[in-house]
């Protein structure tokens, strides 16, 4: 019998989207094919304490009636599990309240389903860089670069792809000249979105339709994030899409398209992604011509490749009357039962499971 592999679930940390990474994990707990994969999981608490955690998907299951106060999350239970202490080796170790110090094994690769801040923007990548223990996902540069909403908009115009014109200011700077801010933010026209830079989940996001609540917005951003975006808002179907790296060298592969289809008047906040808000709807797949299809795939893997991505993202569009807008490249985006990177997926012809497998051994086979 070939051994199964074994992988180190890594879930939870230090953002606001803490409860969102531990949903994540149930679905992966729930789906993950334990006649190959054998699973560790490792939980990272909102004060950033790593705890061995149970496998059990419904101790982190997010219900759509769920209170903001009822949330799931990784509660500090005293034990602390330790990475490698050098390259030469991938076994996990944990230190029980009582000071006793086991060893967990080997790990073969360690799958992080970490959203935002200090877990999808290179930070824990890079500990598994210095480990030498395989990753699933993108590494270090794509991780900070898709996380980072300035840059990877950056990187994008200079790679020919059309994103909505932007305003990026700090919160010093800020403090040290707001008007001349609002008079850059007022120049892009209204309406207007305001948003953190390094959040996701839509944490923090303002939709800004009268000048005179610009300051109340960027103040909500700014608890998320020193630094923040204004965005002109753009006119069109949100269209989003999975991208999948390629096996061995080859291109990378793109799912069909999804649709978010909004009838509340509102936009697709945080109640509407998690938490089943009533009038926003996931298509997947939505109707497109076969030219705007091949359009979508095409910039998104030029998206993809721009980042230096590997593994996986879904990639955010507005799809207006002159064509496709890039909105944002999502470098580990939600896989709760009603996310839409694994819908999409789907509606292509790979299931949850064989979805989850493929991720795996893609980081397996990748060399960084």
């Amino acid at each position: 019998m070939t051994a199964k592999v074994r992988v180190a679930l890594i879930f939870g940390g230090r953002s606001s989207e803490h409860s969102i990474s531990c949903a994540t994990a149930s679905g992966v707990l729930g789906a993950i094919d334990r006649d190959r994969f054998d699973v560790l999981p490792v939980g990272i608490t909102r004060d950033g304490a790593f705890v061995l955690e149970t496998d059990d998907p419904d101790r982190f299951r997010l219900t759509a009636d769920a209170a903001p106060d009822a949330l799931p999350e990784v509660v500090d239970n005293g034990s602390r599990v330790h990475f490698p202490e050098s390259a030469s080796s991938r076994e996990l170790t944990v230190t029980w309240p009582d000071g006793r110090t086991e060893s967990l094994g080997e790990s073969d690769i360690a799958f992080p389903i970490l959203h935002g801040p200090f877990g999808e923007d290179g930070t824990i990548q890079g500990l598994f860089e210095l480990s030498g223990l395989p990753y699933v996902g993108n590494g270090v540069l794509a991780s900070a670069l898709g996380m980072d909403k300035h840059f990877t908009k950056t990187v994008l115009a200079a790679a020919g792809i059309e994103v909505a014109p932007w305003v990026t200011v700090t919160e010093s700077g800020w403090r040290h000249d707001a008007e001349l801010w609002r008079s850059r933010a007022r120049a892009l026209g209204l309406p207007a979105f305001v948003k953190p830079a390094r959040a996701g989940s839509s944490v923090g996001v303002t939709r800004v339709d009268d000048w005179s609540t610009l300051d109340a917005a960027m103040a909500v951003a700014f608890a998320e994030d020193d630094k923040v975006l204004v965005e002109s808002a753009i006119t069109g179907r949100e269209i989003e899409c999975g991208v999948l790296g390629g096996r061995d060298g080859a291109e990378s592969r793109v799912s069909v398209a999804g649709e978010v289809v909004i009838s509340n008047g509102g936009f697709y906040d945080f109640a509407a992604k998690y938490l089943g808000a009533p009038g926003v709807d996931l298509v997947c797949p939505t109707a497109l011509n076969d030219g705007e299809l091949a359009e979508m795939q095409r910039i998104a893997i030029r998206a993809f490749e721009s980042i230096g991505g590997s593994g996986l993202a879904r990639i955010d569009f507005f799809l207006t009357k002159s064509g496709f807008v890039l909105n944002e490249i999502n470098t580990m985006p939600g896989f709760t039962p009603i996310s839409m990177y694994p819908k999409c997926w789907l509606a292509s012809g790979m299931s949850y499971p064989d979805l989850i497998t493929e991720l795996i051994e893609l980081g397996l086979e990748t060399i960084r």
